[in-house]
C-alpha cells in the first residue's frame, strides 16, 4: 500500500463555506438543569489557567500531532451501500470505539445523508483500515420528536479517556452510553435549530434514546446568546465522577464550543464563561471553532477541533490543565488540500483519534471532502506497510 507523508506546510486548497458545513436541529421541548453551580470546582482568572500556557508550551504539546501519512482512499466510502440503507450516501463524523467483549476489534460509527436526514451507522474492523459489515445504530426519530430528522451518535462514555488508551466503551447502570446530535425536521440538511440528547445501548451497536427530552436546546434558560440559534455535536468525558459534554454552537453563521456538566448523563447545567474555544479574527478559525474531542495527555489535556477560515476547513489544537480555560494553537495540525490524490482538497475535519500499541501508530480518522466525494479518510502518525 503507497502511503504519502503529511507536510505542515501542505498547500491549502480548501474550498470557502458552503451550506454543508452548517450544522442544525432544535425544538421546543423541557430542559433539566442542575439546581446549582457547585458543579464546578471555583473558577480561575479567565487569565489564569489556559492563558498561561505560552507559544513555546503549545509548540511542544502539539509536535507528537504534526507529519501525518495519508491514506491514499476513504476507509469509509461516500456511497457505503450499506444493505437496506443504499440511498444514504456521505459518509460524516466518524468515531471509533471498541467493546470489552471484543477488545481486538474496532467499531465505527458514521453517519451518512439520504435527502431526508442523517441517520448513524456502524461499521467493524479488526486492524483499522478494512472497515467491513456496515448497518444501523441510530435512525430517525419519531414523527414531531426533537430527533425527527436524525441522530448523529458518536459521543460516548469510554473507561479510559487517556490519549494512548484503548477505546472501550464502559458501562453505567447495566448500559453503554453516547450523546447525540440531532434535528427535529426531515427535507433538507441540517435543518434549524439542532438539540442533543443521549443515548443507551446494550450491546454497544444499536442504540435508543435515553431520555425522552433534549438535553440541550436553545430554548434552555441557560443558553448563551452565543448558541442562541443551533446546538451541534457533543463530545463526552468523564473525570472525578463529573461527566463534561464539548460541543459546538452557532449565533448566526460562527460556530464555537462551549462545555456543559452534569452528574448523571441526563441533567446538564452550562459552563457560565462559554465559550470556551473562540473564533479567532483573521485566524484558521475566524468562522469555526467546532467538533471538539478531549484526551488526557500526560499532565494536560488535548482537544482536536476543526476550525473555518482563511478559505477552508482545518484540524485544529488546543491545550487545558483544567478542562475549562483552553489555549488554541494558532497554526492548524493539518490543513484541507494537502492529499496528494485530492481526497480532502475540499475539506479536511471532524476528526476520531486511536492509538495502536502494536505498531506504535496513532490512526486519525476524519471526514475528507474532496475529489472523491464527501467519505471518511484516514492519516496516520507512521506508514503503515
Amino acid at each position: 500500500m503507497l502511503w504519502y507523508q503529511a507536510r505542515s506546510h501542505s498547500a491549502n486548497r480548501a474550498a470557502t463555506l458552503c451550506p454543508e458545513l452548517c450544522i442544525v436541529p432544535s425544538i421546543v421541548v423541557a430542559s433539566f438543569l442542575l439546581t446549582a453551580w457547585s458543579v464546578f470546582p471555583a473558577l480561575a482568572e479567565d487569565t489564569a489557567a489556559g492563558q498561561t500556557i505560552d507559544r513555546q508550551t503549545l509548540d511542544l504539546w502539539s509536535a507528537p500531532y504534526r507529519g501525518w501519512y495519508y491514506y491514499p482512499d476513504h476507509v469509509i466510502p461516500s456511497q457505503p451501500r450499506i444493505p437496506g440503507f443504499e440511498d444514504f450516501r456521505n459518509t460524516d463524523v466518524p468515531c471509533v470505539y471498541q467493546l470489552p467483549e471484543h477488545p481486538d476489534r474496532w467499531y465505527m460509527s458514521f453517519i451518512a445523508f439520504n435527502g431526508r436526514g442523517y441517520n448513524s451507522f456502524v461499521a467493524e474492523s479488526t486492524d483499522l483500515i478494512d472497515w467491513k459489515n456496515p448497518r444501523l445504530a441510530m435512525g430517525f426519530g419519531m414523527p414531531g420528536e426533537f430527533d425527527h430528522g436524525g441522530c448523529v451518535v458518536g459521543a460516548y462514555l469510554y473507561q479510559s479517556y487517556d490519549i494512548k488508551a484503548p477505546r472501550l466503551l464502559k458501562k453505567k447502570d447495566g448500559y453503554y452510553w453516547t450523546l447525540y446530535g440531532c434535528y427535529p425536521r426531515q427535507g433538507g440538511y441540517e435543518l434549524r435549530p439542532g438539540y442533543e440528547g443521549v443515548a443507551k445501548s446494550r450491546d454497544g451497536l444499536t442504540w435508543q434514546r435515553a431520555l425522552d427530552t433534549p438535553i440541550l436546546s436553545i430554548y434552555d434558560p441557560d443558553c448563551g446568546a452565543w448558541e442562541k440559534d443551533c446546538i451541534y455535536q457533543p463530545w463526552l468525558l468523564e473525570e472525578d465522577s463529573l461527566f463534561y459534554n464539548f460541543y459546538n454552537a452557532a449565533q448566526g453563521s460562527v460556530e464555537q464550543t462551549g462545555l456543559a456538566v452534569s452528574h448523571d448523563l441526563l441533567n446538564w447545567k452550562r459552563y457560565e464563561n462559554n465559550p470556551v474555544i473562540r473564533v479567532r479574527p483573521g485566524g484558521y478559525d475566524e468562522v469555526f471553532a467546532s467538533d471538539p474531542k478531549v484526551f488526557r495527555d500526560g499532565d494536560h489535556w488535548t482537544m482536536f477541533y476543526f476550525g473555518v477560515g482563511k478559505g477552508g476547513a482545518h484540524i485544529m489544537i488546543a491545550f487545558s490543565r483544567d478542562l475549562r480555560h483552553w489555549k488554541a494553537h494558532p497554526e492548524p495540525l493539518y490543513k484541507a488540500g494537502g492529499h496528494p490524490g485530492g481526497l480532502d482538497k475540499t475539506y479536511a475535519h471532524k476528526i476520531s483519534l486511536v492509538y495502536q500499541p502494536k505498531n506504535d501508530t496513532f490512526y486519525m480518522f476524519y471526514c475528507a471532502v474532496g475529489e472523491q466525494g464527501r467519505g471518511i479518510g484516514l492519516l496516520t502518525s507512521r506508514p503503515i506497510p
